[in-house]
C-alpha cells in the first residue's frame, strides 16, 4: 500500500502521451489494457506501460497511451531504483505476457492457414473461373 501513498517509496506518472482514436459519448464502457514495454532491470527507476482504451459500445479501441511511470523515494525527494520485489513480479509479468503473444500467434496462424486451406479447395483452384458478371442488364 505503500506505493500509492507518498510516505516511503512509490510510483509517480512522469508523462503519458495519448492518442485518440474517434470521439466517445455516454452511454459508453471503456476497458483499459496495460502492457510492460520491456523487461524491467534492477537498475532501472522507471517504467514504461503501452495502453490500450477499448469501446465497449463500439468494440474498438478508443485510445493508444504511453504511460511513464518513475520511481520516487519520498524521504530522500529523489528516483530510486526498483525495488527487488518490483523487479520480480514485473519480469513475472513480463515473462506471462511472452508466453500470452507467443500463444496468441500460433492461434492466429492456425487460423490464417485454415483460411488459405479452404481458399485453396474452393476459388483458388487452376481450374477456377472468376464470374465478374456482365455490363448489360437484362
Amino acid at each position: 500500500m505503500e506505493l500509492i501513498t507518498p510516505k516511503s517509496i512509490g510510483v509517480i506518472l512522469r508523462s503519458i502521451t495519448t492518442d485518440y482514436k474517434f470521439p466517445m459519448k455516454w452511454p459508453d464502457r471503456v476497458t483499459v489494457l496495460h502492457k510492460l514495454r520491456n523487461k524491467p532491470q534492477s537498475d532501472a527507476d522507471h517504467f514504461i506501460l503501452d495502453v490500450l482504451i477499448l469501446s465497449e459500445v463500439h468494440r474498438r479501441p478508443a485510445a493508444r497511451c504511453v504511460e511513464d511511470i518513475v520511481v520516487y523515494d519520498y524521504r530522500k525527494g529523489k528516483k530510486s531504483p526498483l525495488a527487488p520485489f518490483m523487479v520480480e513480479k514485473f519480469r513475472d509479468t513480463y515473462e506471462l505476457q511472452e508466453q500470452a503473444k507467443e500463444r496468441c500467434g500460433d492461434r492466429v496462424r492456425g487460423l490464417l492457414e485454415r483460411v488459405q486451406q479452404l481458399e485453396k479447395s474452393s476459388w483458388d483452384r487452376p481450374d477456377a473461373v472468376e464470374n465478374i458478371g456482365s455490363a448489360t442488364q437484362s
